[in-house]
């Protein structure tokens, strides 16, 4: 089968990895790609929110199934395009993308639902949502309705962070056509966690779960990101709470058949898991990113399986099991990330670091410049992921990794996991 994968970042190339190992794959593509996945694919040079120029390029090189990974193609509708020209997408409609595509519509839908999930308020005005601001205190949450990278989630922990978050979003316009609308949220406490789930519009299959960390800097302090590092599976999400995550998953795919969506994807819930239950704090309609780099190379068996069978609506034939190893990714982000940051800077080490056991190291923001070397190109450069037996066996490894690799102004988290180890091992 020739395979078609969009993106180019570490999740992708955790996609890619995976599908290479597929004896059923004969050739794969990746649009745009990057240095790393460039190894296993073959890149082609179109933006993944391109619409037209790869659903054209899926019919040209006649392309069996297409793995969409960034939401933005999905909220595109790229996988109705496909459809459109007979080809065949792991992805939600455009329609049903909307769960991710706008804030707004997700929270609507989580409350219609009795879906549990923080109380909220809507603004389209400043004034208004000043006064919300005001009233409700803080610490408090404001986010952006739109796509916005990863960062238009803003907990503010004073009243004057919150206001200046509503001024940027709605009057300054820091996130564009994203912040049309902003919503004022109860601000959750308590350990985050990622699950995810195969949908096939029917049914469902959780994945092993997950729990990133969003802050730049250690301890959970700094602005938020794309996401830092992640592990799986975590000891927060413990066997008592299996229940009310299947519930939250079992209402929200009674939701989507009430709203005339067949969602086939990855739904993946951020949840709270606060005093008194899980609660959701966001949906997406994709892969999580870097969840991808530690739950895939968990997964046994043959992901082209998975996807297609998820796609077609036969998720029940699909095989999912999982090692019992534990995996950790630590996210080296260039120097300034989330903020203004500089491409280019040789990467040293990439072979010596991938040459441990048990070591992926994913490329994320990476490209091949003139001389032939690797360089950086994007805020987070590389996904490096270790397996191990138990949890501190896999932050062992992965930090090993990490310290043979080198780029000038690399940072990274050193606490990656850290809430997951007993206090002696931190």
């Amino acid at each position: 089968m020739k395979i078609l994968v969009i993106g180019g970042g570490g999740r992708e190339h955790a996609v890619v990895w995976k599908l290479a190992q597929s004896r059923r794959v004969t050739k794969i593509f990746c649009a745009p790609g990057n240095a790393g996945i460039a190894e296993q694919a073959e890149c082609v040079p179109i933006a993944a929110t391109d619409v037209a120029a790869l659903t054209a390029f899926a019919v040209e090189r006649q392309i069996d199934f297409t793995v969409v990974g960034p939401e933005a193609p999905l909220c595109a509708g790229i996988v109705d395009a496909l459809a459109a020209r007979g080809r065949r997408a792991f992805g939600p409609s455009r329609q049903a993308a909307q769960l991710e595509g706008s804030k707004v519509f997700a929270k609507r839908f989580l409350l219609k639902y009795g879906i549990p999930t923080a109380r909220m308020e809507v603004f389209t005005e400043v004034g208004p949502a000043l006064e919300c601001v005001r009233r409700w205190g803080a610490p408090v949450v404001v986010k952006a309705d739109g796509l916005a990278a990863g960062k238009g989630v803003i907990v503010a922990q004073a009243v004057a962070e919150a206001e200046q978050a509503v001024v940027n979003i709605l009057e300054k316009k820091v996130f564009g056509a994203a912040g049309r609308q902003v919503i004022i949220e109860e601000c959750l406490t308590g350990p985050e966690a990622s699950v995810m789930a195969f949908v096939d519009g029917q049914t469902y299959r959780l994945m092993s779960p997950a729990q990133d960390h969003k802050r730049v800097s250690d301890g959970d302090t700094g602005p938020n990101t794309g996401g830092m590092g992640a592990y799986s599976p975590t000891p927060a999400v413990a066997p008592a709470l299996e229940k009310t995550i299947r519930d939250i998953f079992d209402r929200t795919l009674a939701g989507l058949r009430e709203e005339g969506m067949d969602y086939r994807g990855v739904l993946y819930a951020g949840l709270m898991l606060t005093p008194t239950g899980p609660q959701v704090l966001e949906f997406n309609c994709r892969f999580g990113d870097p969840e991808t780099q530690a739950v895939l190379p968990r997964l046994e068996g043959d992901l082209l399986d998975v996807l297609e069978a998820t796609a077609a609506g036969r998720l029940t034939e699909a095989q999912l099991t999982w090692t019992r190893d534990t995996a950790v990714c630590v996210v080296l982000a260039a120097g300034g990330y989330p903020g203004d940051y500089v491409k280019g800077q040789p990467i040293r080490g990439l072979k010596e670091a991938g040459q441990l056991a048990k070591v992926c190291v994913f490329h994320a923001g990476t490209k091949r410049n003139a001389a032939g070397e690797i360089v950086t190109d994007g805020g987070r450069v590389l996904g490096v992921t270790a397996l191990g037996t138990d949890l501190a066996g896999a932050v062992r490894q992965a930090y090993a990794a990490v310290e043979r690799i080198h780029f000038d102004g690399m940072q990274y988290r050193r606490d990656i996991a850290a809430r997951g180890l007993p206090r002696s091992q931190t």
